[in-house]
């Protein structure tokens, strides 16, 4: 008898364990069904996604070109200040267009839309010199306080201008020592350097052969271009489009911009707030941070340069030199935090 109620005592537990077995097919049936389901929605999600980047993408061209060409006809026809005027609101309209659209733009479109929009704000500054009286060329004209750093204002020749000039991003003007829209600093050893924001609001900035110098620019420029400096500092209030690199070594550069080129550039740190993408080229020794100057005014000019400051991608950095997706670029990186806090006055 007790043999019997064994063996009953067996089979009820083998049917209660296959009971629990058929259970948990359900349950695990009804798992793979929420995990095809959430599969199916994150594709959905994705192409819908993709979709919106699109018609933003579309929307960005056309409204782009439209306001291009607004633009250049204002230029082209401009024989007054108030046409130049309404051409430089423009203008300040596409680069808010393409500060908005550098999220989803891709990156030939965001790079060629840069470029024209370059192109265009030194067509503007080339049509404001022609409309400027001949007696604003002179050198005669600068003020007093101005005769004891007279090597500062003097740009270099034209044609180390126009070969400066040449490189990305293009400025297509020429422009020889009395050129009024770009100024700056040249040929300089072991001096402080200033400009405040009265004379460099959207003018385009050269700095050149430097030495052993500390540059403070107060303002809002509407371009800046360091060239050939060696072991200096600048520092560099929000530049409404483009900051260009070259021929540097040994130096640090602090500035917030739309876009960063770096080239032939070595040992360099730079504190950084950009929209765009940076971009370095047959560089080595690079060191990126984040935008860390301030001074009185700056909110100022950052409304007036149009750039977004919640907007910054100090650490997305393409370089033309390192092609390889998978494995981090040794021309540059990231400076480490305990290396940032620097006392720039």
């Amino acid at each position: 008898m007790e043999s019997v109620g064994s063996s009953a005592a067996a089979v009820g537990n083998g049917d209660m364990g296959s009971q629990r077995a058929l259970s948990l097919v359900p349950e695990r049936l009804q798992r793979r069904e929420q995990e095809r389901q959430l599969e199916m929605e994150r594709r959905k999600q994705k192409r819908q996604d993709q979709e919106v980047e699109e018609e933003k993408s579309d929307f960005f061209v056309a409204a782009f070109a439209r306001e291009r060409a607004a633009v250049e006809e204002l230029l082209e026809d401009g024989e007054s200040v108030e046409q130049l005027e309404k051409a430089a609101a423009r203008l300040q309209g596409l680069q808010k267009l393409i500060n908005d659209s550098v999220m989803f733009l891709a990156s030939y479109d965001l790079r060629q839309g840069q470029e024209a929009l370059a192109r265009l704000q030194a067509a503007l500054a080339q049509r404001r010199q022609e409309l400027q009286p001949k007696k604003r060329f002179a050198f005669k004209t600068r003020r007093k306080d101005a005769v004891s750093v007279s090597k500062v204002d003097t740009a270099p020749d034209a044609r180390a201008v126009e070969d400066i000039l040449a490189a990305p991003p293009p400025l297509q003007e020429k422009g020889g020592s009395g050129s009024s829209w770009v100024f700056g600093f040249s040929g300089l050893e072991s001096q402080t350097l200033e400009k405040r924001a009265e004379e460099l609001h959207q003018r385009d900035v050269l700095l050149t052969e430097l030495s052993n110098c500390t540059v403070k620019l107060y303002g809002n420029p509407n371009t800046l271009r360091l060239t050939k400096a060696r072991n200096c500092t600048v520092l560099c209030g929000p530049v409404s489009t483009s900051v260009f690199l070259e021929d540097c070594s040994d130096c640090a550069l602090a500035v917030a911009c739309q876009q960063l080129r770096v080239h032939t550039t070595r040992d360099t740190r730079i504190f950084l707030q950009v929209t765009s993408r940076a971009i370095v080229e047959d560089c080595s020794g690079i060191q990126f941070s984040p935008y860390t100057w301030s001074y009185s005014g700056i909110d100022k000019d950052f409304e007036a340069s149009g750039l977004d400051r919640s907007k910054s991608n100090w650490n997305k950095v393409d370089d033309f030199n390192w092609l390889a997706r998978d494995v981090a670029s040794p021309n540059w990186s990231i400076l480490p935090e305990d290396e940032r806090m620097i006392q720039w006055d």
